[in-house]
């Protein structure tokens, strides 16, 4: 009943930093909702195992995914408030949360190896959640997640080669999507 009520609670807090991109079916954070809600669903189904077992493989594999997610985010959101210079006037896209509306293309940092720290983050942190507790049920939602986290990078790949045209492509062509050399 707590758990619940916690996803719901939550998930309107993520409806509401989504209102914009809900209406715009063809933008990222529109498949961006949908990931945020399997990852709230899989943390919130796991969370009684966070500290189980701390030194199985399991454990010890869901903490490294963890940390990678946590240094990812705080890195990326570093590169793209001052190198991406964010400005308002970017109204390509109203649905772009505000660090999102970068005006010059980063290429630094994560950014030089893979084109979507942030969303890596997230799936890194899906997978680190999913190996707190492994279920049919967990393994459903990180798939679910990993599949629109796949498909909010690939919006947005479109929208920024609508903004930032040739470069963005020759960006494309020297990166990968989540995981440098791989992936």
């Amino acid at each position: 009943m707590l758990k619940t009520f916690l996803f719901v609670v939550a998930s309107a807090g993520i409806a509401y930093i989504s209102r914009a991109s809900l209406r715009n079916p063809h933008s990222h954070g529109f498949y961006r909702f949908f990931a945020w809600e399997a990852i709230l669903a899989l943390f919130l189904l796991n969370v009684q195992y966070w500290f189980w077992n701390p030194f199985s493989l399991q454990q010890i594999l869901s903490w490294i995914f963890l940390i990678a997610s946590a240094f990812l985010v705080v890195h990326a959101v570093h590169l793209l408030r001052h190198i991406g210079k964010p400005a308002a006037q970017r109204s390509d896209d109203e649905a772009s949360i505000g660090f999102e509306k970068t005006t010059n293309l980063v290429v630094v940092g994560a950014y030089k190896y893979i084109r979507h720290p942030m969303y890596s983050s997230l799936l890194f942190l899906t997978w680190g959640i999913f190996f707190k507790n492994l279920s049919w049920t967990s393994a459903f939602l990180a798939l679910a997640a990993t599949v629109f986290l796949v498909t909010t990078a690939k919006a947005e790949e479109k929208e920024n080669i609508r903004f930032f045209g040739t470069s963005y492509q020759a960006y494309i062509k020297q990166t990968k999507m989540f995981i440098p050399f791989l992936f």
